[in-house]
């Protein structure tokens, strides 16, 4: 298991503490969006296609770490857009790990061999590189050659450098099960520290709408997958920075619901509801996040919209839990490895969910308001002429 045993302690001294507190709803991972602007436009991606006014707005340090303060969560996930385009972001990092935060900064490392001594080395921060698949499939997927390339150059740079780095690795449909367990192998002799891995959510404004995974798609890749790890022989472990249990939701061994409110997003635009994949409102406060969101409305079997959706943002917390509920079959499945033959559990009923609601140009439309009337606001007034006498 790649996740280090402070932050396991951490993470399961926090949980055990939640539960003493009688709490049904908690954060886990804070996920941080501090701007969507990005230096890729992959086809697969549904936070880049704002207009420019948007694109260039970013959260302050101040706002950042008053985030990281609201929701509590041990855990902080940076994303974006490009978190290293945020000038002040060696500002956010330094501030989040003096608070005692798990910082885990994701990026697609086409700047990280430029702004790597900005940061340092700590038991706390991990650099969280995208590599979706070899150089071929990781290159189709950010629709940029080369990039794959960059990004092993600066796995190598960090890792002499003395930090903690993985990878993030987003896979889709028609990604092969022999193919991504031999591109597991490489990375795992590059010397990354942990992988995390979890199918692509079809956010509805990406361009590529073709290559998503359904439920059923998920568990057969997923479950070759892991197959052909067990039968790997002489070679180093895979490491995930992942819960046993999720990898073995993802092999279709576990029917486990959505944890929403286990990775609340901070986004620009405020607190995103219900989750880090679905904008459809935003609060001012975490308060108001939690307080106001409808919740039930949302998830697999509630909502349409949910329905194949796996990805580790929205189930990581479901498994964590279940891992503290039920250690013995967490220990089970972390010693055998997900299940790959058989029976998968049982499907979620999708009949009485929800249509999809699509609201997404409603919310850029208020934002763009907002920013015109602060920009308005902001202008200096005018000086009346002098009477004339």
């Amino acid at each position: 298991m790649g996740i280090p045993l402070a932050q396991q302690v951490r993470i399961g001294a926090y949980i055990a503490k939640q539960h003493l507190l009688g709490r049904k709803r908690y954060p886990l991972v804070l996920m941080l969006e501090p701007l969507y602007r990005c230096n890729l436009a992959c086809a697969g991606c549904g936070k880049i296609d704002y207009p420019a006014p948007i694109l260039n707005r970013r959260i302050s340090v101040e706002d950042a770490l008053h985030a990281a303060d609201e929701c509590g969560a041990p855990v902080v996930a940076i994303a974006g857009g490009e978190p290293l385009l945020h000038k002040d972001m060696p500002a956010i990092v330094e501030g989040m790990i003096a608070k005692g935060k798990f910082v885990i900064l994701c990026t697609n490392a086409l700047l990280l061999e430029k702004k790597i001594d900005q940061y340092k080395p700590s038991k706390q921060f991990t650099w969280d590189i995208h590599l979706d698949g070899d150089r071929e499939m990781h290159d189709h997927a950010v629709s940029k050659e080369g990039v794959y390339d960059r990004a092993v150059a600066a796995i190598r740079v960090a890792k002499e450098k003395g930090f903690r780095v993985a990878i993030n690795c987003t896979l889709f449909d028609g990604a092969d099960p022999e193919r991504v367990a031999k591109f597991l192998d490489t990375v795992t002799e590059m010397g990354v520290d942990g992988v995390m891995t979890s199918p692509g959510y079809a956010y509805e404004r990406a361009p590529d709408q073709q290559h998503f995974l359904n439920r059923r798609k998920t568990n057969e890749l997923f479950r070759g997958i892991f197959r052909r790890g067990k039968e790997r022989k002489g070679r180093r472990a895979w490491k995930f920075n992942q819960s046993p249990l999720f990898l073995d939701f993802l092999a279709g061994n576990q029917s486990y619901k959505c944890t929403p409110w286990g990775n609340p997003t901070r986004t620009v635009f405020g607190w995103q509801r219900p989750c880090y994949l679905l904008g459809e409102g935003y609060a001012k406060t975490y308060r108001e996040l939690m307080e106001t969101t409808d919740w039930d409305s949302y998830g697999v079997g509630n909502y349409e919209k949910c329905a194949d959706c796996m990805v580790h943002s929205g189930f990581e917390a479901t498994s964590v839990i279940d891992s503290v509920r039920h250690p013995v079959k967490a220990a089970m499945v972390a010693l055998r490895g997900p299940r790959t033959e058989g029976e998968y559990a049982p499907a979620i009923d999708l009949s009485k969910q929800r249509k999809a609601e699509y609201v997404f140009s409603k919310h850029v439309e208020k934002a763009l308001d907002e920013i015109k009337a602060e920009e308005a606001a902001a202008k200096p007034k005018p000086v009346p002429p002098l009477a004339a006498e």
